[in-house]
């Protein structure tokens, strides 16, 4: 659920990060990135400084078309670091074929010099059984 001004203020940079994916905004995604961020999903685990992040997203393999945010849960931590989690429903062009998916995102979101919110890991895990079986 999302409470407060923080609350939203953070819901908003999310849908500002997943905007600059489907807009290939690689500047805007950048900026809303901790240096490095820490990036989890199917692939590994990694980490990716904000030139990688932004080669990666000009050079991506797939379209992202459109996004959908519900569930939103947003917890602050501690002083200046928020975790937010949320089930996100996308429709992608991957290397031609359509797909959509349904998966959980997780962000941890930390306040930078006192004013500036920065995403410092960023988690996404496909929807579906917990135990991999198809």
């Amino acid at each position: 659920m999302v409470e407060g001004t923080v609350g939203k203020e953070l819901l908003e940079l999310e849908r500002q990060y997943w905007n600059a994916i489907v807009y290939k905004d690689a500047s805007s995604a950048a900026d809303l990135s901790d240096d490095p961020c820490v990036v989890v999903g199917a692939q590994g685990v990694g980490e990716l400084d904000k030139q990688a992040l932004a080669g990666m997203l000009e050079n991506s393999s797939y379209d992202l078309k459109e996004y959908g945010i519900e569930d939103v849960h947003v917890r602050p931590i501690a002083e200046g670091v928020v975790v937010v989690a949320y089930k996100v429903k996308e429709k992608l062009v991957v290397d031609g074929e359509q797909v959509a998916l349904e998966a959980f995102d997780s962000s941890v979101w930390v306040r930078r010099r006192g004013r500036k919110w920065v995403c410092a890991l960023h988690t996404e895990s496909l929807a579906g059984d917990p135990f991999g079986r198809h």
